[in-house]
């Protein structure tokens, strides 16, 4: 039995907020059982200098851990001077993520940041940003077009992101923080709508784990990526 009493392939409850921020162009408040997310899409009329006069756009993302999202404080990293690698990892996984489903040229010479800020961690951060900023980048096209900024939509489809991972030798889907800390094998999954991977990340924290059970890790991280693309689809709708 799990922690949560969830079966092996059934997510924590899953909630997308939109225009939960005033200014933004596009915002989600994006919650994953107790991980919560808030997710902000700022529109830049300027795109980043390698690429002027190329005609594309850009989309790139920042993520943040608020100094109370976990049990004890954390010191916040702007006053270490820099990100530190975990940050700046998570943050580029973001960005590579949204532009997978992003048709960049139809952006023009802008950029657009996405702000991914944990509010509360309970596990799985990195994946309920991924799904939560899909749907504040949406919301600020969405903002563009009816401005005529931009006359077609840049996204070209869904993309979410989901944990797994092996815990007391049974494979799991989306873990929370009591699994993950205790978990034999983590690994995270970015799929799109139409069923193309674009990232995966696994490790094996105590022995390595097979094929077999690589294989059975992708499909329930397929099914639940299933299912978050059902509630984009529905909030936006």
């Amino acid at each position: 039995m799990r922690p949560s009493k969830r079966a092996a392939d059934e997510l924590r409850k899953v909630t997308l907020e939109r225009a939960v921020s005033r200014y933004a162009e596009g915002s989600c408040l994006v919650s994953f059982g107790e991980t919560k997310v808030l997710c902000t899409a700022s529109l830049e009329e300027r795109g980043p200098p390698w690429l002027r006069g190329s005609g594309k756009g850009w989309v790139t993302a920042e993520y943040s851990m608020l100094p109370r999202a976990t049990h004890e404080r954390t010191r916040r990293e702007v006053n270490s001077g820099k990100p530190s690698g975990r940050t700046q990892e998570i943050q580029r996984l973001i960005g590579r993520s949204l532009r997978a489903a992003t048709n960049l040229p139809a952006i023009g010479e802008r950029q657009i940041t996405v702000d991914c800020d944990v509010i509360q961690a309970d596990g799985g951060t990195r994946t309920a940003a991924i799904t939560g900023a899909w749907v504040a980048l949406h919301d600020c096209f969405a903002w563009m077009r009816g401005r005529s900024i931009i006359s077609i939509d840049p996204l070209r489809e869904h993309v979410a992101a989901i944990s797994c991972g092996i815990h007391k030798g049974t494979p799991v889907l989306d873990l929370d923080f009591a699994e993950d800390s205790a978990a034999e094998t983590d690994a995270n999954f970015v799929i799109t709508g139409s069923g193309g991977l674009v990232e995966i990340q696994g490790t094996a924290e105590g022995a390595p784990f097979s094929e077999v059970q690589f294989l059975e890790l992708l499909r329930l991280a397929k099914g639940g990526v299933e299912q978050l693309v059902a509630l984009q689809k529905q909030v936006i709708a």
